[in-house]
């Protein structure tokens, strides 16, 4: 009995070390997007991330880039939408939520 113990303490260590590594999520865009509503994604991602780190909950509106996208007139409106699906996908643990 004191054998099974002694592993059992030794091991669960072990086992409880490979527990402590952090996960990288990396989002991409679908591949369908276009180049617009592709930078878009990854602004809106760099957003939500920079809103978890301060604290600061979620409203893509509070954006300058949503509202005065960094793109030509006729695409702008692409490049909202890749935004909002970024910032939406890291509030929601990851892409295709």
């Amino acid at each position: 009995m004191k054998k099974y113990l002694c592993l059992a303490l030794i091991f669960l260590p072990v086992a409880l070390t490979g527990c402590s590594h952090r996960t990288v999520v990396v989002y991409q865009p679908p591949p369908a997007y276009s180049e617009a509503a592709r930078q878009g994604y990854h602004d809106g991602v760099a957003a939500a991330q920079r809103d978890i780190r301060n604290g600061l909950g979620q409203d893509a509106n509070r954006h300058p880039r949503l509202r005065n996208p960094p793109v030509p007139g006729p695409l702008a409106e692409d490049y909202r939408n890749g935004f909002r699906e970024g910032y939406r996908a890291v509030f929601h643990g990851g892409p295709g939520y």
